[in-house]
């Protein structure tokens, strides 16, 4: 059973960076797609990110592009999101999730952590 556990939340001004690190562990890592989820208040959770098991294809939720960055880490089993350039409405609860292709993590289908609470003040 995989286990993923998210950090690195908090309180950021608008404009600044704030970087998501989560671990999984439980089956193999490097097996695994992964990717980010967002739940803003009173809405229902929503995709963010997604990379594939090798890296070599990712996906962007558009208000995000190019201003978030999925990456992992198969030594360290843990992926992680660069967010750059906050803004208030990215304001939520973050999610990572792991499954077994990219396509079934960016649907929703995959395993999912505890999240951690981003908040951006204006």
């Amino acid at each position: 059973q995989v286990l993923l556990v998210e950090s690195g939340g908090g309180l950021v001004q608008a404009g600044g960076p704030l970087e998501l690190s989560c671990v999984v562990s439980g089956g193999s890592f490097d097996l695994y797609a992964l990717g980010w989820f967002r739940q803003l208040p009173g809405k229902e959770r929503e995709f963010v990110a997604a990379t594939s098991r090798g890296s070599e294809t990712t996906y962007y939720e558009d208000s995000v592009e190019g201003r978030f960055t999925i990456s992992r880490d198969n030594g360290k089993n843990t992926v992680y999101l660069q967010m750059n350039d906050l803004k208030p409405e990215d304001t939520a609860v973050y999610y990572c999730s792991a499954g077994w292709n990219i396509q079934t993590v960016a649907n929703g289908g995959g395993s999912f952590g505890q999240g951690t609470q981003v908040t951006v003040s204006s």
